[in-house]
Formats: structure tokens, C-alpha cells, sequence
């Protein structure tokens, strides 16, 4: 028979745990509290930058893939450079959620699901046994992964934040996060800003195209890129320190308006008061797409991590838990949700086969990060800072590690040696 594992949160990290338990053997229940799937992902758009290049092949030559090479057939942009970053593709917002979805329809195994917002589990001993949607909507599994972010509910932004920013978790329409690892009494760990405040903002909002001068969005749609100076008078480079995204945090960004084309005009700041960007040339019509408020900020993130070990089995009272995404710590961006995710759908099938679980080792820059991003968050300062392929402290790491190269045959060679090579595509029961 079957495992059946149990994934709440359908973003990122969510469908990549699906597809990846999915590919090791088993049946998946995929649930999603909004009407969409990918979560940040139907407003990011970011692949391929920097040491994200060299996750993803790793990913790729491991077996696990897919979501990569839904990115790539949707990307609007390939091998885009802006300030700090190579060999960047941009993905069209509007075509890959779609695109997500067909790629978990091909597997059979899994059965997603939309406005199913988890509000409770069931527990036997140790062991969480159902998650529970409403009252007569309960779902039996014997493995669970917990994807469910670390954002939201709306009040956690108002305490944390400057508000509810009307952002694309949509927590007034859907209902706010719930964590199944909370539920299992995990305590849950809290990042924090460099000032000590706790949670990070959110790292950018989308401008609508049609409120920009023209001659910006001919450029942006012909190059990717369009990096607009902003009069010295209006910087407000302060906000970088507050980002969630800190491989964006570079003087750059708070000099000039950097906008990347996604489909939407993505606007690398976490917010930026309307009357001020008014004030820039070119942007004397400018209108905010996500969030609605995008004047006063963004969404607070990192308010609630599971403490797990490098296979993402969380620690606690709770034997059949895994975590991905957000959930798994203070790693930043799509490309980092993916391969949590991945990893952290295998070892589920792994625990409930009884079967090893899986540590990717460190010589791989995927297991790398989530080896060092876990000894990091035992210490005060770690817990202040965020870590991500594509920037800030960690791609500093990969590139003092030797971990960092876009040489896809050497990639491969690496995941060779360590004997790893289509892991993630190979069935287990």
C-alpha cells in the first residue's frame, strides 16, 4: 500500500514537496488556503540569479527539477544582469501558476487543492494522524510536510508591520496562516531585523506597467531591466536594512528605482511612499499593483520557523513532521522554498517506508545552506540576518566555500561524486 503524506501550503515549497513525495512513490494530498498556488510566487519571478544558478542545476542533476523547468519554459527574460546579480531569468507572473499546476497533474499521485485552509490537526500520542479543513473535512495521512509560510495573519502584520498591506497572501479574504507544527506544540522559532524587532518585510511590490512612462517600460520589456536615478533628496536607503530579501539591500537599490519585468513592473523595494516615488521622473502617474498599499509596506515574514534537523525532520513532540519553505528557516526566494521542498517530500515517503532519511551533504551548495542555515539559527545573530543563493552573507559563503560556479558539466560532476545523481526521481516504495 501507499504512503499517503499530507502537504499543507501550496506555494513554492509546497508543490515541490508534492511533486518530489509524489516521484518517490507516494500518494499526496496538496492543500491551499487561498484560490491559487506558489504563494510569493505569483508576484516574484526572480530564478537563475547568481548562486541560485548553481542550486538549481544541483536540483536538476539530483533528480528533482521540475519546478525549475516550468520556470525556464515561462520565462519572459534569460541571462539578465542588474545591479549585483548575473545570469538572471524572469518569469512571467501571469503564465506560471498555471504552468505549476499541469507539471503536478502529469504525476497522477497528487490530488491539490485550493481554499482548503487547514485549521486544526489530529494527533495520536506523537503522531499526527489527520489535518482537519472544516468539520466534517478531515484528511488521514501518515506522513505530514508543514509549507504553510510564515506570513500573516493580517494581525501579526499590524504588530510587526505597518499594517495589513492587502498583499497577495490575501489573509481578510482566505483566513490567516495556521501552523500544523504549532498545533503539534512545536515551539517555533522567531527571526528577527538587524535593529532586534522581530520578522522582515517583505522585498518588493509591482508597479502597473500602464502608470509608468513609457520610454522606462519600452526598455524594461526590451532588456528586463530598467534602473530609473531617483534625486538624491529622496532616497531612502534605510528601508534596505529592513527587507527580508538582503541580497537586495545594496546602495544601488536606494539610489535609482530598479524595476525588472516579471509582466508586472517588480519594484525592488519593499515599499515606497506614493507621494515620494511620484516625485522621481517617470513616475508621476505611478499606481501599485501588490500590495495595494505598497505605500506603507509589505507583508512581515519569519514569525514562525520549525526547529528541524538537515533532512527537515522537525524537533519536537511530533514524530511524522517535516517543514519546507519558509518553515525551514531564515532561507530567502523561490529557488531556496524549491529545494527545501524537494528534500523535504522525499525524506516524508523515507519516514514512511522506514527507510534512511536523507542529508544532502555539504559539498553541494543546496546542502550547504541547510546545514549552515540551521547552526545559524541557534545563535542571537543569526537569527538577524537572511540567507539566500543569490546575495548577503550566505553567497559570500558559497563563493568562500567553492560552492559557487555556473559550469553545469562541474555541477554535475559534484552531485556525481556524492553518489546523488537522479536521487529525487528514483521511486522508494
Amino acid at each position: 500500500m501507499m504512503p499517503k503524506v499530507v502537504v499543507v501550503g501550496g506555494g513554492w515549497a509546497g508543490c515541490a514537496a508534492a511533486i518530489s513525495a509524489a516521484k518517490a512513490g507516494a500518494d499526496v494530498v496538496l492543500l491551499e488556503r487561498t484560490d491559487m498556488f506558489l504563494g510569493t510566487g505569483l508576484v516574484g519571478g526572480i530564478m537563475r540569479n547568481n548562486g541560485r544558478f548553481t542550486a538549481t542545476e544541483e536540483l536538476l542533476a539530483l533528480g528533482g527539477g521540475d519546478l525549475f523547468e516550468v520556470t525556464d519554459e515561462v520565462s519572459r527574460h534569460k541571462n539578465v544582469e542588474f545591479p549585483g546579480h548575473k545570469h538572471a531569468s524572469l518569469y512571467d507572473v501571469a503564465k506560471v501558476e498555471p504552468a505549476v499546476k499541469n507539471r503536478m497533474a502529469q504525476y497522477g499521485k497528487i490530488q491539490f487543492r485550493t481554499e482548503a485552509r487547514v485549521k486544526d490537526i489530529q494527533m495520536e500520542g506523537s503522531r499526527i494522524t489527520a489535518v482537519v479543513v472544516d468539520e466534517t473535512d478531515v484528511i488521514q495521512g501518515d506522513v505530514f510536510v508543514d509549507a504553510s509560510g510564515t506570513a500573516g495573519p493580517q494581525g501579526n502584520c499590524t504588530k510587526y508591520g505597518n499594517g495589513c498591506a492587502m498583499c497577495i497572501y490575501r489573509c481578510p479574504t482566505f483566513g490567516g496562516r495556521v501552523s500544523i507544527a504549532a498545533k503539534a506544540g512545536v515551539k517555533e522559532i522567531i527571526g528577527r531585523k538587524a535593529d532586534g524587532s522581530l520578522g522582515a518585510m517583505s522585498g518588493s511590490c509591482k508597479l502597473h506597467k500602464d502608470s509608468i512612462r513609457p520610454d522606462i517600460i519600452e526598455e524594461m520589456d526590451r532588456t528586463g531591466v530598467a534602473v530609473v536615478p531617483i534625486p538624491e533628496q529622496l532616497r531612502k536607503s534605510d528601508s534596505l536594512s529592513q527587507k527580508a530579501c538582503q541580497q537586495y539591500a545594496l546602495k544601488e537599490f536606494a539610489d535609482n528605482v530598479i524595476l525588472l519585468d516579471t509582466g508586472h513592473a517588480k519594484l525592488m523595494s519593499p515599499f515606497y511612499p506614493l507621494d515620494k516615488l511620484r516625485q522621481v521622473p517617470g513616475f508621476e502617474d505611478a499606481r501599485f499593483e501588490d500590495p495595494y498599499s505598497g505605500g506603507i509596506g509589505n507583508s512581515v515574514r519569519y514569525l514562525g520557523m520549525c526547529p528541524r534537523d538537515n533532512t527537515l525532520k522537525v524537533q519536537g513532540d511530533v514524530d511524522n513532521l517535516f517543514c519546507a519553505g519558509e518553515k525551514a528557516g531564515l532561507l530567502v526566494g523561490h529557488t531556496e522554498a524549491v529545494v527545501t521542498g524537494t528534500l523535504a517530500g522525499h525524506n516524508a515517503v523515507r519516514a514512511a517506508v522506514n527507510k534512511d532519511l536523507l542529508e544532502l551533504p555539504r559539498s553541494l551548495a543546496v546542502g550547504d545552506a541547510i546545514a549552515h542555515v540551521k547552526d545559524q539559527m541557534t545563535t542571537e545573530d543569526g537569527l538577524t540576518k537572511k540567507y539566500t543563493f543569490s546575495g548577503s552573507v550566505y553567497f559570500q559563503r558559497m563563493k568562500e566555500q567553492n560552492l559557487y560556479t555556473s559550469d553545469v558539466n562541474v555541477i554535475k560532476q559534484k552531485v556525481d561524486a556524492a553518489g546523488l545523481a537522479g536521487v529525487f526521481a528514483q521511486p522508494l516504495s
